[in-house]
């Protein structure tokens, strides 16, 4: 699924496509994704300038100018894409906006995982999907203490509570790992024991990994590309995400005889560590 670096570079390439350009067209190919499309989609849309695309956790909102805001989620494979109004529909291609300017964006999804729902802007802080997510990792407020403070005495692994979007929004499996190593912490570390040094190091970790990804457009290991249809190239900077046996960056060790990377199941979700440097 896609993360905050994958969700923040698709914003990005899109604002200047739709910021301040009027929706002139709505083609909806189907009724769903896995939920229905809200109600009247293509009315609410048509004729309706779009005044700011931002992201909060995984989701991008879209707010227009009637005090209307679009929240869309990429789920497992969705795509947006920008390209001609006249382009044959992509396979798996649900819905495609065309602007006043001449420009298409496009939506295709192939597992349809992905979401797109409707509410006000002024009300999207207490919207469901919204109303739990917790701080923004590049948000002033998301440091050492406030993490200790949402950590104070959990006793599940450290991993499993940033994949908790109640604790921090937007993080995931793979950022997760990678923050974990660049922190020196175990993922299996009990979350309440991260607090004070430990804790700012994964903040300052999690700050720099996400940072790095954006940067690099994300990482593309299946479905992410970006609006322009190009790569994220992050996953050519993994530490220890999906590098099982190999040596993580610096290490003087023989992999032959430690096992180098290692792979642990938490929650159903694969865990990548290095078990000399993490403690």
């Amino acid at each position: 699924m896609p993360e905050l670096p994958e969700v923040e570079t698709v914003c990005r390439g899109l604002r200047p496509v739709l910021e301040g350009r009027e929706i002139a067209r709505v083609l909806l190919r189907r009724a769903d994704l896995r939920a229905p499309f809200p109600a009247g989609l293509a009315r609410r849309l048509e004729g309706r300038r779009v005044q700011r695309i931002a992201r909060r956790g995984k989701y991008m909102l879209w707010h227009l100018d009637d005090g209307g805001a679009l929240i869309v989620h990429l789920g497992m494979s969705g795509r947006l894409l920008v390209g001609s109004p006249d382009s044959p529909p992509a396979r798996h291609e649900h819905l495609r906006l065309i602007t006043a300017a001449g420009a298409a964006v496009s939506y295709s999804d192939p597992r349809r995982f992905g979401l797109m729902a409707w509410a006000r802007a002024a009300a999207l802080d207490t919207h469901p999907l919204l109303a739990r997510l917790g701080l923004e990792p590049f948000d002033g407020g998301f440091d050492a203490e406030t993490l200790s403070r949402a950590l104070r005495g959990r006793r599940a692994p450290i991993k499993a509570l940033l994949l908790d979007q109640r604790v921090v929004a937007g993080l995931g499996n793979i950022y997760a790992s990678e923050s974990l190593f660049r922190a020196g912490i175990s993922p299996r570390r009990g979350a309440g024991s991260v607090a004070g040094a430990r804790a700012a190091r994964l903040v300052a970790a999690i700050k720099a990994v996400l940072g790095e990804a954006i940067a690099a457009g994300g990482s593309s290991l299946r479905d992410h590309v970006r609006p322009s249809g190009e790569l994220g190239y992050f996953q050519h900077r993994f530490a220890v995400y999906d590098r099982e046996g190999q040596p993580c960056p610096g290490c003087d060790c023989d992999p032959t005889r430690t096992g180098g990377i290692r792979r642990l199941v938490q929650g159903g979700r694969a865990t990548f560590f290095c078990s000399r440097r993490q403690r």
